[in-house]
C-alpha cells in the first residue's frame, strides 16, 4: 500500500513522519538515532538543529512532535506554555574549560574559585599565586589572560554559567545562569567553532567548549576540582558519575528538570548536563505522540553505544529504567519500542 513501508522484518507497518527541533548539542547522537531506527523501523524522523531557545518555542507552537534543549523550561515558560510539557533526560554530556598555553605539557588544573575569577576578570594573569598554587611546576607564562567566550545564546552557556553561579557568590549576583549573559570580560566567539578558533590563534587565551567538541578537535581541556577535592577531566566516565550521584536521592514525582553541575563524589567532573527532549503527551496528533514515546524507548535501550562512540554519557542504568517507566505510562508508551 502506498501509506505503508516495509519494516526491518519485512513486514508492512503504516507509514510514519515525525519532526524535531532544538538543541544544537545532541545533533549528532540523534542524527545517529534516528538513521538507525529508520533502518529497524522505517520511521522517519526530521530533526532540525536550531538551538535550544528554538526548539521550545517549536514545541509550544505545536509545529514539531517533538523539542530539544540543553536548557531546562522554566516555571514561568512551563506556566506561559498553555500546554503540559514533559522533560525527558536522554544523554548527558560536558563543558570542557580550554586554553592555549604553549608552555604547558600537563592538563590545567582549576579550582571552582579560581575560574570564576578568571572569567569574572579578576585573577587577569597567567602567573598568578592561585594559578601557581594550583599548578606546581608549571610553566604558566608571564602574560595576561583573553577570556573567550560565546556570542550566541546557547545551552552550553548556561550550564558553564550555572556551574559558575553554583559555586560562585560573585558570580552568581553578577552575569548569573542564562543562555546568554553579560560576560564581565573578553571577546566573543560565534559557537564552539568561534570559540576554539580564538583560543587557537592567541596564546593566553581560555574559554569553553563542548567537551565532545573538544575531543574531536583534540583541543586541550583543564581538569577541574570537584566537591570532593579531586581534580577531574571532563570524561564520559566523569559526566556519568556526576549523573548517578546527583540523581539518586530524586523523588518519584520529580520530572527531571534537574541540574547536575558540582555533583558530590570524587570521580565526578562538575561542568556536567543533561540535554532533554520535549514532549507534548495532551497533543492531538496522538500517532505522532505514541511515535516519539516509542523512539524515546529505543533509544534509552538500544541507543548506549552509539551514544558513547560520539562521546555522551548514557543515562545512569537505575534512572533510565525510571525515565522509560514514565514513558511507558504515556499514549504509545506500552507498544514496543
Amino acid at each position: 500500500a502506498d501509506d505503508a513501508r516495509p519494516s526491518a522484518a519485512g513486514r508492512a507497518e503504516p507509514a510514519l513522519d515525525l519532526t524535531g527541533a532544538g538543541a544544537t548539542f545532541p545533533y549528532p547522537v540523534y542524527s545517529r538515532w534516528i538513521s538507525e531506527y529508520l533502518a529497524r523501523t522505517g520511521v522517519r524522523i526530521n530533526y532540525q538543529s536550531i538551538g535550544s531557545g528554538g526548539g521550545i518555542r517549536q514545541l509550544v507552537e505545536g509545529t514539531v512532535d517533538f523539542g530539544a534543549t540543553d536548557v531546562p523550561m522554566s516555571a514561568r515558560e512551563l506556566a506561559s506554555a498553555e500546554r503540559r510539557v514533559l522533560h525527558v533526560p536522554t544523554v548527558l554530556g560536558a563543558v570542557a574549560i580550554t586554553y592555549n598555553l604553549p608552555g604547558v605539557a600537563e592538563p590545567l588544573r582549576l579550582s571552582p574559585e579560581v575560574l570564576a575569577d578568571v572569567f569574572l576578570g579578576r585573577v587577569r594573569r597567567w602567573d598568578d599565586p592561585r594559578l601557581a598554587a594550583l599548578n606546581p611546576g608549571a610553566a604558566l607564562p608571564d602574560a595576561d589572560i583573553l577570556v573567550v567566550h560565546r556570542t550566541d545564546g546557547s545551552g552550553t552557556t548556561y550550564i558553564v554559567s550555572d556551574y559558575l553561579a553554583t559555586v560562585s557568590r560573585a558570580w552568581a549576583s553578577g552575569p548569573g545562569r542564562g543562555k546568554d549573559v553579560r560576560w564581565p570580560v573578553g571577546v566573543g566567539g560565534q559557537g564552539n567553532e568561534g570559540v576554539a578558533g580564538q583560543v587557537k590563534q592567541t596564546p593566553g587565551a581560555i574559554g569553553y567548549v563542548e567537551a565532545t567538541y573538544a575531543r574531536q578537535n583534540r583541543l586541550p581541556v583543564a581538569a577541574l576540582r570537584n566537591r570532593a577535592g579531586a581534580f577531574v577531566p571532563p570524561t564520559i566516565e566523569g559526566v556519568a558519575a556526576a549523573a548517578a550521584a546527583a540523581t539518586a536521592g530524586l523523588a518519584d514525582t520529580t520530572d527531571y528538570r534537574v541540574s547536575i553541575v558540582d555533583a558530590p563524589g570524587e570521580a565526578s567532573y562538575p561542568v556536567a548536563s543533561f540535554t532533554w527532549l520535549l514532549l507534548d503527551p495532551s497533543a492531538r496528533d496522538t500517532a505522532a505522540t505514541a511515535g516519539v514515546v516509542r523512539f524515546v524507548r529505543w533509544a534509552l535501550r538500544d541507543g548506549a553505544p552509539a551514544a558513547r562512540e560520539l562521546g555522551y554519557a548514557s543515562l545512569p542504568e537505575a534512572l533510565a529504567a525510571r525515565v522509560e517507566a514514565r514513558l511507558a505510562a504515556l499514549p504509545g508508551g506500552t507498544g514496543a519500542p
